[in-house]
């Protein structure tokens, strides 16, 4: 993929105005992926055709992927992406939150939406969206990531739901999907400003009053980045998944179903990439599970900070 694969001193060399250039247009993308994802998002219809239907859009709009299209649902906050051959269907209840992001020449785009289908979580899922809204509204350059978490906070709890503390949104550079400053969903006390034609991404997450508020690595593992050649691989599926990962998916997040390609038996390609994280040669990243096991609703966008306010990149 060219944009995985463009040369480092190439990307050093990108101005600023090509760079936010090139921004909004991966962030028109990354909106228009995740609504194409929404289409999809049906009881009893497959996760995977929804997934890859939104991958697809992207491809046939010349655009890479920033990371794996994320579909977590119910309690899973985040990180679940259908898993190689997945049956799942969307359930008669639940949120379901749709994570996704193009990628086009080391430069990403980040964004998220919550669908209710039981028609059941409403409140929750217009708490997320509207602390989204005020948080934008306050967002500009010299602005404290802790004002922006408070209000976030404010607007979940005055809607009678708890924000989740330890996820929060961040800044985005090139190659660099969650890069500083980490922008928190509550008051957390950090007085960081914003600088001005930066880019970052606020989500927040709200839950019931009945969760916790926080949230733990579950057992399910289907997103992984590449670490590094750091160990020699001893099973040759492992060799084979290192050499597609090391050609394909070196720089950013990628799905295990993507790696089919390299090894299609189920058994090989998931004891091969345990290997290799045991190697420390990849990462995983676990799907994201709320503490009490309540329903978990989301809203994100990517914005470009400026002198007196921001650009809403992700529309």
């Amino acid at each position: 993929m060219e944009e995985e694969n463009r040369d480092t001193n190439d990307e050093e060399e990108m101005s600023d105005e090509e760079f936010q250039e090139l921004a909004r247009e991966v962030g028109k993308a990354s909106y228009s992926a995740i609504k194409e994802a929404e289409k999809h998002i049906i009881k009893g219809s497959g996760l995977l055709k929804a997934a890859e239907e939104a991958e697809k859009f992207l491809a046939d709009m010349g655009f890479g992927k920033a990371f794996p299209v994320n579909i977590s649902i119910g309690s899973n906050a985040a990180h679940y992406t259908p898993t190689l051959n997945d049956d799942s269907i969307f359930p008669e209840k639940g949120l379901v939150k749709v994570d996704f992001g193009a990628a086009k020449e080391g430069v990403l785009g980040d964004c998220a939406l919550t669908v209710d289908l039981s028609g059941d979580y409403g409140a929750l899922a217009e708490a997320s969206k509207e602390a989204l809204d005020n948080a934008i509204s306050i967002v500009k350059a010299g602005a404290k990531v802790r004002d922006i978490g408070k209000e976030i906070a404010s607007t979940i709890e005055k809607k009678g739901f708890k924000p989740i503390k330890n996820l929060g949104g961040h800044g985005v550079g090139i190659h660099e999907l969650h890069d500083e400053p980490f922008i928190p969903n509550y008051d957390n006390g950090d007085g960081e400003e914003l600088e001005e034609n930066t880019i970052i991404a606020i989500e927040p997450f709200a839950t019931m009053p009945s969760g916790r508020g926080l949230v733990s690595n579950g057992d399910i593992k289907e997103i992984f980045s590449f670490v590094g050649d750091v160990g020699q691989p001893r099973l040759p599926n492992s060799r084979n998944l290192l050499s597609l990962i090391k050609k394909d998916f070196s720089m950013e997040p990628f799905a295990a179903r993507w790696l089919s390609a390299a090894v299609s038996n189920r058994f090989e390609l998931y004891s091969g990439l345990s290997e290799l994280e045991r190697l420390g040669i990849i990462e995983s990243h676990p799907v994201l599970v709320e503490l009490g096991g309540a329903q978990v609703a989301q809203f994100e966008a990517s914005l470009l900070v400026t002198k007196d306010g921001c650009e809403i990149l992700t529309k």
